[in-house]
Parts: structure tokens; sequence; C-alpha cells
């Protein structure tokens, strides 16, 4: 049997002694966040997906972490952060700006410190999941917790 990989993710809560679960789904292929989330028998609104976005004007970077079967409110994302709009980076910018490949983007362990906003529904649930840093791997981590690894607010960023 294949030993379970550690990402840079687990090891920085390990070090900052947070506990949290890891769940394991790299042998099945799955990207679709909803279908992880029904795959790992979650409900999908505490399974988050890592969203990078860009101000155009500003050029400055910013992170949503919102559930996976919503899609992230440009015009409410871009009043959260105080700019005019914002929109997606590039998914081949992604990689070079965070560290993160697309599907396995988390808002620990970033190349550099960005703005991040967390939608609040977040706060609903004593624990949330969101990607280990690698594609197939997703962390279980209490919402308090992650504040101590990231700098973050909460904001309704999510459209509906």
């Amino acid at each position: 049997m294949k030993k379970e990989e550690k990402t840079n993710v687990m090891r920085l809560l390990e070090q900052h002694k947070i506990n949290y679960n890891k769940f394991c789904y790299e042998e099945t292929g799955m990207t679709n966040g909803v279908e992880i989330a029904e795959y790992m028998g979650e409900d999908v609104a505490k399974v988050f997906k890592t969203l990078v976005t860009v101000a155009p004007k500003t050029k400055t970077n910013y992170v949503f972490v919102i559930p996976v079967a919503e899609e992230l409110d440009l015009k409410k994302a871009a009043k959260a952060v105080g700019e005019k709009s914002i929109e997606m980076i590039k998914q081949k910018d992604l990689l070079p700006l965070t560290g993160y490949i697309h599907g396995g983007c988390s808002p620990i362990g970033m190349k550099k410190t960005f703005h991040t906003t967390v939608q609040e529904s977040a706060r609903n649930f004593d624990t949330i999941f969101f990607s280990g840093g690698k594609v197939g791997y997703q962390v279980e981590v209490a919402p308090q917790d992650l504040e101590k690894m990231v700098r973050l607010e909460y904001g309704d960023v999510i459209c509906g």
C-alpha cells in the first residue's frame, strides 16, 4: 500500500500545532468540488475552494475561499476588498503567483501573503474542508484555526 503523501499545507498545520484531518482522493482523478464533497460523504456547503483574483486598476491580488457549489460574485468581492472591480487571474498565472496549480490551490502556504476573504457561511461549521495544497488532497480544519494560519476576514462574496 502506498504511503499517503504529506503536503506542505499539512506540514504547516503541524508546525503551528493545529489539529486537522486529511482526506486523499488522488486515485479517483476527480477535480469537481461538488463530486469531491459527495465522494467524501460531506455536506457540500462545508467544502470550500480557493480562488485568486486581481484588481485590474491596482494590479493587487486577492484570495477568496467559498463553498465549492457556489460562484464568486465579482461585484460583491470587489466591494469586500475596497476595489472598483476584480477579475479572476489567468490560470497560467496561478502557479508562479501562489505556488499552487489549478485544483490544488489552498489558502495556506501561498508564496506571498494575500488579502483573504472567506465566505461568511464558514463560521456556521465546526470544521470546513479545503485543498490540502495538491490535487487529490483535502484538509479539514476549524475556521478559527484557519484564522491562526491566514490573515483573513469574513464576508458575503457569493452570488445569490
